[in-house]
């Protein structure tokens, strides 16, 4: 339970405290009201005592009266019957006290650690005096130095208070009636004592008549107290002490006193400051003035509700606060028109009762008075208490005792008899026609045990506990014999105060006293007033002991639907309790925190109310509880509305969107609907600024950046350059190999030297590319952004006018715009509907962007820069909506509704670098390195290059040679040159010259120019020689894989396209072989940021088995055949060729054509194995249908001296003549005739 200011004990005592009445003349009355207050009003600061008081009980022992304090109030006659329940001007008069009661905001929180949970509250909350207190000592911050912290719940003590004060009397104890009257009469009256004499026989009328029920008397021969007025402003003083004489005279020096009041002087003591105690004791809503009491908590607990004031107000109300609909964790799924209007409604009225002035608080009080004309009122306090009031009570006291005793036949003192004096004895006797109720018997005020009741509570009255005790024990059993349980119910409960509040604890508490006097007050006599009192002063004493579990359940069982607003206090009290024990209950303390502020909410305490949730939300928040979490943050969400805290409640609905929630699809809808009208109302369309939209969800590590144009789509026969996309997946060895080729490209472009400051170009930029440095990107060329959304939702949404946010800083920006504005962005023409800023950046906005129900969505956005600077892509700009789900058809109103909830927001792109783990303190923290792939460094325009194929194959034939084409394009408006190109399989491939024909025909047939051989056209006789080439040495070295392409001028204008004819060579091995290209190009303008451009191309190639072929040489003896032939001897070439293609069905066989060797020493025979078909030296055709094998052979003789060397046979073999254009397959074939054995031929 929350603590309080007061101690246990305190706050009982000041629980029960001697009534006095007030009665005054007109004149008085008039007197007094120049200080803005009545006598009442005016007695109450001084009306506690600074000094102890002193009686003597009925054994003639001195009881010392410590700290006590009187109760004065103005008499008001009421002939209206005691009713169980309190009006519904005084629930006003506790609902307005609870409303005015609020925590100050912005004040110091203190911090409670319970466990893992970390709970924050507006004001200090525990005291020193805790017995656990010490063990939590230091996890508590801002820590007053006063000697008691600040009441954590001050509203529960002002309710508790108030309650207290306006219970009503009742006839089956006598607490709250009234044991003196104070008779007051001004001291400008002509005739004084005439004026007593009238009050007092008003005060007789009023008490003896038996016309009003209200007020009710203690005893019948009730103290009077006269009390002469004088103002001292008005002068007369004299007259007024003689007319205080004269009463001294009449009513004796102890019954009567002359208060001497408004002393100060304006013209003299006007800088004078006087304090001013009775603010604190006042309320604006007192009896007099309740009926013009300000309904706008009523009206605004009955909008939420959806009834009327005095729905609220009934205690017939418990079947509406039943219904399914009320449940404190059912969320309102009704149409988003219907919510909204009513919390528009509910906004309106809480408005409009903040614009009422206060009633009854305007001006100052006590304004005629001084500090010595204070010390007056306290001392006549002092007196009428001393001299009058306690004298009188003991007096009584006595009287009580000496009737009991001689009723019961007993002994004179009550006070030293035993037990039995109070217990057994027979019933009283009553007569016949005693009525009776459901709440037991009626007795007569002059029944005995009604006596012995009386005089208990005298004894309480006056903190004579051992007394009251025993006449409380006594008069219980009385009660219970004769089954009056409402009498014995009050019996129980007084007797368990005065055990508690006995001096050394003689006896312990009696806590199931209190539970049964609760259980009959509920139960039995249905009076929830009286068992609300019992449950407030038996929780105190609990909580006192530490008993915080027993304090809490008895709280809970004092709710009911009949009050909203008592239940609400006790849930939260209970609450307390949960986290004041020893070991805290975090959660239950949470969940009737919730449970609490829904009562709240239904009572009209909206601020009470969110102030419960947000304390709950600090147990719930992050713990995987979701649809608490939602609950929550809804209900903050409606609270803040109607409280007129538009952020808060965007940021509470932000929070039900954000989170994956576990809602129905409706319920979501619900949501979505409500966070978009509340937005809509807050905004309004007068925003500066674009605020954050909590959907959908972005995966900002997600996001690619693309620079450049997108891969053109292939024309006609043209196949374009793979080269980089969007669509492509990232691989890291893929990507070191391309950077591989790419440093071989700039070591052959800078002399074998690759730069220090050289960095591999990436076109496409992701979270496992290197992000450190700006990336660099060429005006007049798009940068596209790929964004991942996701709808964490289950309902459709509806994105509109979805842009790029971005922010430019220009290189070498002129001084009038640097002096305006250093960076310029594009966020104010997104929010007001400008014109875009196109001459520097343009945005690229997709107009309808639908997202499914949870849905994740890549959306790619463009940019195209067109100057050079800084670009820093901030995030993304959209219309936020509802998307229509097409279950349900909306009805004409609710789809107007549904249009005119569309928001305009942002979200901000932020995208953490890999986390670091270098040093030490990397790895003991979490750091995050750069990631700067959202900010670009724009250049001036570079040259770029396309590249197509044509008649490209895809699948060859292994050591296949076929011609290609390839085109190279200049499609930018600068020129490039240094075009050069680097592979994986630089054997793949070769470029034909432009030589011979400078436009190599789209669709050549067979024409042999720029052929990758030599090839001699020579006709063919018998006999003829064939002229002979010898092939150098640099032919035979091996490739470094980097090969310029030879176009003309090595320079490609803008605009320009030139082709080029490509020999391509099947590889050696069957299979799948991924062959990849790199082209390199420069800028003709130097010095520029980017140094180089490369283009990639990947192809696949299937090679096929063709031709199997062995060859074997052998010493010939055979003389030369020619006189030319030089050399020692010649060799015999024995060649197996076989054909094992089985798997193409398109080649049936081969023919070999021509057989070339390939030596620096031997040369083939020009004759071989001549064929007997004329017109050819060689030929012979192999198929594959049984796998054919042929054997030839072939003469080699030496040319010049006899050297040791190995020579290379070549074959010429064409496929299948089916085919439009011949294609060879070259067949090498090394023999060394020196490792072979001499074989005669």
């Amino acid at each position: 339970m929350a603590q309080c200011v007061q101690s246990v004990q305190e706050f009982v005592q000041d629980s029960l405290v001697p009534m006095v009445a007030v009665l005054c003349s007109e004149e008085a009355e008039r007197v007094t009201r120049k200080n803005n207050l009545s006598f009442a009003e005016l007695l109450r600061p001084f009306c506690r005592l600074t000094s102890e008081g002193h009686i003597r009980d009925p054994n003639n022992q001195v009881q010392v009266v410590k700290n006590l304090r009187i109760c004065v109030n103005n008499v008001v006659t009421s002939p209206c019957t005691a009713s169980a329940a309190f009006s519904p001007a005084q629930r006003r008069l506790l609902n307005e006290v609870v409303l005015s009661c609020q925590p100050q905001e912005g004040a110091a929180t203190n911090v409670i650690t319970a466990g893992d949970y970390d709970l924050n509250f507006s004001d200090h909350s525990l005291k020193s005096s805790l017995p656990w207190y010490s063990a939590w000592r230091e996890t508590l911050s801002e820590i007053s130095t006063s000697q008691h912290y600040t009441a954590t719940t001050p509203w529960f003590e002002a309710y508790r208070e108030n309650f207290l004060q306006s219970m009503p009397a009742s006839d089956h104890e006598f607490l709250n009636h009234y044991l003196a009257c104070l008779l007051v009469v001004s001291s400008t009256e002509a005739v004084p004592v005439e004026q007593f004499l009238k009050l007092s026989q008003e005060q007789h009328r009023i008490q003896h008549s038996g016309e009003y029920t209200n007020p009710k008397w203690f005893i019948p021969n009730t103290l009077k107290y006269y009390v002469l007025l004088h103002d001292m402003s008005e002068g007369g003083e004299q007259r007024a002490d003689s007319v205080y004489e004269d009463m001294k005279q009449r009513y004796g020096h102890q019954g009567c006193y002359l208060l001497k009041v408004n002393s100060r002087t304006f013209s003299a003591e006007e800088d004078e400051q006087i304090p001013d105690p009775w603010s604190q004791y006042l309320h604006r809503n007192t009896v007099q003035n309740q009926d013009v009491l300000d309904d706008a908590a009523v009206n605004s607990a009955a909008v939420e509700n959806n009834m009327s004031a005095a729905e609220v107000d009934s205690p017939e109300k418990d079947s509406a606060s039943t219904s399914p609909e009320s449940h404190p964790l059912q969320l309102d799924t009704a149409s988003s028109s219907g919510s909204l209007h009513a919390l528009t409604a509910a906004n309106t009225e809480l408005k409009k009762a903040a614009r009422e002035p206060e009633v009854g608080v305007a001006g100052s009080h006590g304004a005629c008075l001084t500090l010595n004309d204070h010390d007056h009122i306290r001392q006549f306090i002092q007196e009428f208490t001393f001299r009058g009031l306690l004298p009188h009570i003991e007096k009584n006291i006595r009287q009580l005792n000496d009737q009991l005793v001689s009723r019961k036949g007993l002994s004179r003192s009550l006070f030293t008899a035993t037990k039995k004096w109070f217990g057994g004895g027979k019933a009283p006797e009553k007569s016949v026609s005693e009525p009776k109720s459901t709440c037991g018997l009626l007795y007569p005020p002059e029944a005995p045990e009604l006596q012995i009741r009386k005089m208990a509570d005298l004894c309480l009255l006056v903190q004579h506990y051992e007394l009251a005790y025993s006449c409380y024990h006594t008069a219980k059993k009385d009660f219970l014999s004769d089954q009056a349980m409402l009498y014995a119910a009050g019996a129980l409960e007084m007797a368990a105060v005065s055990a508690f509040l006995q001096a050394g604890a003689p006896r312990p508490y009696p806590a199931h006293y209190m539970d049964t006097a609760i259980q009959t007050y509920r139960d039995v006599c249905k009076n929830m007033v009286l068992a609300e009192r019992c449950a407030l002063l038996s929780a105190e004493i609990l909580k006192s002991q530490s008993k915080y579990s027993e304090a809490a359940t008895l709280l809970i069982k004092m709710t009911s639907e009949d009050s909203d607003l008592r239940s609400a206090l006790l849930l939260e009290q209970a609450a307390h309790c949960f986290i004041n024990m020893r070991n805290p209950m975090v959660r239950k303390f949470a969940f009737h925190m919730i449970l609490a502020g829904h009562r709240f909410s239904k009572a009209g305490q909206r601020r009470h109310a969110l102030r419960c949730y947000c304390q709950a939300m600090q147990v719930y928040k992050e713990r995987g509880w979701s649809l608490a979490e939602d609950h929550i943050n809804f209900t903050i969400g409606r609270q803040s509305f109607t409280l007129c805290q538009p952020e808060n409640a965007v940021t509470a609905f932000r929070q039900i969107l954000t989170n994956d929630s576990r809602q129905t699809a409706t319920q979501q809808g619900a949501f979505l609907r409500e966070y978009l009208y509340v937005y809509k109302s807050v905004i309004g369309g007068n925003e500066d600024h674009l605020p954050q939209l909590p959907l959908p969800c972005i995966h900002s590590s997600a996001t690619r950046v693309y620079f450049g144009h997108e891969r053109r789509l292939a024309e006609g026969e043209k196949q374009a350059a793979t080269h980089v996309s969007l669509d492509q997946e990232y691989d890291q060895d893929l990507a070191a190999m391309w950077c591989h080729l790419e440093e071989q490209l700039v070591a052959a472009s800078n002399r074998g030297i690759v730069p220090g400051n050289f960095q591999p170009s990436q076109c496409c930029l992701n979270s496992q590319t290197d992000n450190l440095r700006c990336p660099l990107a060429v005006a007049e060329e798009p940068i596209v952004v790929e964004v991942t959304f996701r709808n964490p939702l289950k309902v459709p949404l509806a994105l509109s006018n979805l842009s790029l946010l971005w922010r430019f800083t220009a290189d070498g920006a002129s001084p009038s715009e640097e002096k305006t504005e250093e960076a310029i962005t594009n966020e104010e023409t997104l929010t007001q509907g400008m014109t875009q800023k196109e001459d520097i950046v343009t945005t690229e906005i997709i107009l309808e962007f639908l997202m499914g129900p949870e849905e994740t969505k890549l959306a790619r956005l463009r940019l195209l820069p067109h100057r050079t600077g800084q670009l820093n892509i901030v995030g993304v700009v959209y219309n936020l909506s509802a998307a229509s789900s097409g279950d349900v058809a909306p009805s004409t109103e609710g789809q107007q509704t549904l249009d005119l909830m569309v928001v305009r927001g942002r979200q901000d792109l932020k995208i953490r670098g890999p986390r670091l783990n270098q040093t030490k303190e990397d790895k003991m923290l979490i750091r995050h390195g750069l990631d700067q792939r959202l900010d670009p460094i724009i250049t001036p325009p570079m040259p770029l290059m396309e590249v197509f194929f044509l008649q490209f194959p895809t699948a060859l034939l292994c050591g296949e040679i076929r011609k290609a084409y390839v085109e190279f394009c200049n499609v930018s408006g600068v020129a490039l040159c240094g075009l050069r190109v680097a592979s994986t399989h630089p054997d793949f491939f070769t470029f034909g010259s432009q030589t011979t024909t400078p436009v190599t025909p789209l669709s050549p047939t067979s024409a042999e120019n720029c052929s990758a051989y030599k090839t001699l056209a020579t006709s063919r006789q018998p006999d003829s020689v064939a002229s002979e080439m010898l092939v150098s040495a640099e032919d035979f070295s091996k490739s470094s894989g980097v090969m310029k392409i030879p176009i003309d001028g090595g320079t490609l204008q803008p605009g320009e396209s030139t082709q080029l004819p490509l020999w391509l060579r099947g590889p050696d091995q069957e299979g799948v072989h991924e062959i990849n290209f790199l082209f390199y190009y420069e800028s003709t303008e130097k010095g520029i940021k980017i140094s180089h451009r490369v283009l990639r191309h990947t192809v696949f190639i299937c090679a096929s088995r063709s031709l199997s072929v062995q060859a074997s040489a052998c010493r010939s003896s055979v003389p030369h055949l020619s006189v030319d032939d030089k050399g020692s001897g010649g060799t015999l070439v024995f060649i197996d060729v076989e054909n094992i293609n089985t798997s193409e069905a398109g080649v049936r066989e081969f023919h070999i054509i021509q057989v070339s060797s390939s030596s620096q020493h031997w040369r083939l025979h020009k004759c071989i194995n001549p064929a007997k078909d004329k017109g050819s030296i060689f030929h012979f055709s192999m198929t594959s249908e049984l796998k054919q094998r042929h054997d030839f052979s072939a003469y080699c003789f030496l040319s010049g001296s006899e050297i040791k060397s190995s020579h290379e046979l070549k074959m010429k073999t064409v496929n299948s003549p089916a085919e439009k254009e011949p294609s060879c397959v070259s067949g090498p074939h090394h023999a060394n005739p020196t490792k072979l054995p001499r074989t005669p031929c």
